[in-house]
Formats: structure tokens, sequence, C-alpha cells
């Protein structure tokens, strides 16, 4: 079986699982979802939706967050972890978002990324969650699951996109992204994990992690 036969059959597994892929973390508009994948970096998604109606029911727009004082905002998101160094990248790009873009956020991965704190696996979310644009964002997570089904070497994060994005449609990236972290949260766990009873690792898992 090739890669690309051993990557469809992939596709269709998690399908049956998972057909259907709410967005992890809650937000109500391009805006909200920025700030929420923010949050996000080295947080669980459950942390950072118990963390954000606190802060959006005081500031839900950059207007509104760019009023607030950076310390008051990083002692609301002081359980997200990283907390000084993201509560001043929200504070900043709220007033970028206010200056260059009428408060807005840019439906570009260029744009988005100039943001302080935004990097591409952030921009990557933002584009396919919130404007529908195709993208894989790939963070160590999905990182770990791609070098297990032996679809890339897991070299990097940079290495592992280049290639999901070879193997899979452009018309599945968004959706599919979405697919591999819940799988890999319910059946696919970085410990504790037995691969010979894994829907996938048992048909693809790589031999020298299946002793």
């Amino acid at each position: 079986m090739t890669k690309q036969e051993k990557a469809t059959h992939i596709a269709e597994i998690l399908e049956k699982f998972y057909p259907e892929t709410p967005v992890p973390l809650e937000h109500t508009d391009p805006y909200t979802l920025l700030i929420a994948v923010l949050l996000s970096a080295q947080c669980t998604d459950e942390r950072v939706n118990k963390i954000t109606p606190h802060l959006f029911e005081q500031a839900d727009d950059p207007y509104a967050m760019a009023d607030l004082e950076v310390d008051h905002i990083r002692q609301i998101i002081r359980p997200c972890g990283l907390s000084p160094r993201k509560s001043k990248a929200i504070s900043e790009l709220s007033k970028i978002l206010i200056d260059k873009y009428d408060g807005a956020v840019p439906e570009s991965f260029e744009l988005l990324e100039e943001l302080p704190g935004v990097g591409h696996k952030t921009a990557s979310v933002v584009m396919a969650q919130a404007f529908g644009v195709p993208a894989f964002p790939v963070d160590t997570h999905i990182q770990r699951l791609a070098y297990r089904w032996c679809l890339s070497t897991g070299k990097n994060v940079e290495k592992t996109e280049k290639d999901l994005k070879k193997l899979f449609p452009k018309e599945l990236w968004n959706k599919l992204h979405l697919q591999i972290i819940f799988f890999g949260r319910e059946y696919c766990r970085a410990r504790g994990h037995d691969m010979h009873s894994c829907p996938i690792c048992s048909l693809y898992g790589r031999k020298s992690l299946m002793k």
C-alpha cells in the first residue's frame, strides 16, 4: 500500500469516527477566536473555554480590549499560563487591529502572522475556522500522530504540515486537522497508549513504536 492510499484510508476512518467537527474553542467571531487560539498555546482548550467567558464579558472586541490595562488582562488569563506574554500580545494586537484594520481581523495569513503573539499555527486556525480558507494547522499533537501513522518524519511541525498537505486534498484540510485532534484525544493519546488496540495505529502504526 502506498502512503497516498494509506492517507486516503485514514481520512475515511477519521470521517467515520468524527463526521461532525465543532470548533473546540468557544468564540463568537474572528476576533474572539483569535484571542482564544492565542490563549491556547501550551494550554488545554478546556481551560481556555473556562477563562474566555470572564475575559469576553469585559472585552469582546479590540476597542474594549485596548481600554483594559495589560495587568488586568494578565490577572484574568493567568490560569492559561504564560500570562505576562499573552496579555501583552492581546493588548498590542488589539490596538494594531484598531489602528490598521478598523477593528477587523485581517483575512490573510501574512497579515495575521505580523500581529504580536500570532504564529503560523494560530493564523492557520483563524483562517480555517473563522474564514473558511483551506489551511492545515499543525501543533505538536498532530505532529506526533502523523509520525505514529508514518505520514511524516515528524522532524518539526513545518515539515509535518507540508507532508500532510501533499497527502490530503485541500478541501479536507480544515475538517481533517480537527478530526485528527479529536481522535488523538480519545484514541491515540501521548501516554499510556496501546497502539495495538488503536483503530489507526493497529493498521498503520510505526513499527518501531509498537513493541
